[in-house]
């Protein structure tokens, strides 16, 4: 029997049905479901009674061989999705019941019609790349949970002072950038924070890195595009002892001068793409591309 696993985060109980009616259709295709562990406590009682599953905590226990990764939220859903998938190259597939959804793209209204599209092959998947990050002197994120699919930042802490980033690419120093921050971004984050720091966009199958920095006090930075071959190193300093550097949505305090150093990661993060929610489609419809009244 096929496998499916389902992740999702608490919204409003109403947007449950969209989630239900998706998970119907793939039951009656004979497929087992695997919801997360806390099931009981984040739908409605009504809606757990209606299958019979198993259940997850976490990357250990999720099957490796599932064929399918199902997230119910916005793009933020899918970051922490990442962390459960990892290395194990179940593609996901993103349904949206939140706000923007550059990855999450596929709304949950047609849910139902994608998923049904899938079964019946009428989709490709697309490769992501990602980056990891490691320091010399201090075990970053954890040995499995070093990796972002969209940016690492650095960015100050109890202080609204700037800090200031030395940039090396490859051993070779770049320049000293003088902000609030820094963001090294993959192509997927380029329209996340980067793109609203001034950052250019970038397609999911090009393989570099953005170096962008957060408002930064001089008039001649601008963001940097190099292929993702290449090592970025980072040395953080500011007036505190500490600053602030995060992976995706999962951030920690590092102390000020530890070097950081980024590199491709060793593996992908696989998305199920269905023709009618192409990356072009999402930019013109998020972005509301050509929607000028001069097309019309």
């Amino acid at each position: 029997m096929k496998k499916v696993i389902v992740y999702f985060r608490y919204h409003e109980e109403r947007d449950y049905k969209y989630l239900s009616e998706v998970i119907n259709v793939l039951t009656g295709s004979d497929y087992q479901i695997y919801l997360p562990a806390d099931l009981p406590v984040a739908l409605p009682d009504i809606f757990a009674r209606k299958m019979v599953c198993h259940t997850y905590t976490g990357y250990e226990d999720i099957p490796k061989d599932a064929e399918l990764f199902i997230t119910y939220g916005g793009d933020g859903t899918i970051l922490r999705a990442a962390t459960i998938i990892r290395d194990s190259g179940i593609p996901i597939f993103g349904i949206n019941a939140g706000r923007l959804g550059f990855l999450a793209y596929i709304p949950k209204e047609n849910a139902v019609q994608a998923v049904k599209k899938y079964l019946n092959g009428d989709f490709y998947i697309q490769a992501r790349s990602l980056l990891s990050v490691s320091a010399k002197e201090n075990g970053l994120f954890g040995k499995n949970l070093n990796f972002a699919l969209n940016e690492l930042t650095i960015s100050r802490k109890n202080t609204t002072s700037m800090i200031n980033v030395d940039v090396y690419i490859n051993d070779e120093f770049l320049s000293t950038y003088w902000s609030d921050g820094l963001i090294v971004s993959t192509p997927t984050g380029s329209t996340g924070y980067s793109m609203s720091c001034g950052g250019p966009i970038l397609t999911p199958d090009t393989q570099d890195f953005i170096i962008n920095a957060i408002a930064p006090h001089n008039l001649t930075v601008r963001p940097l595009v190099l292929p993702n071959h290449n090592t970025i190193k980072l040395v953080p300093q500011g007036r505190e002892k500490e600053v602030l550097v995060s992976l995706d949505s999962r951030v920690m305090s590092i102390p000020s001068g530890l070097e950081l150093e980024i590199v491709k990661a060793p593996f992908k993060i696989n998305f199920i793409q269905i023709e009618d929610y192409t990356f072009i489609k999402t930019l013109r419809r998020k972005l509301f591309w050509g929607y000028d009244n001069r097309n019309t």
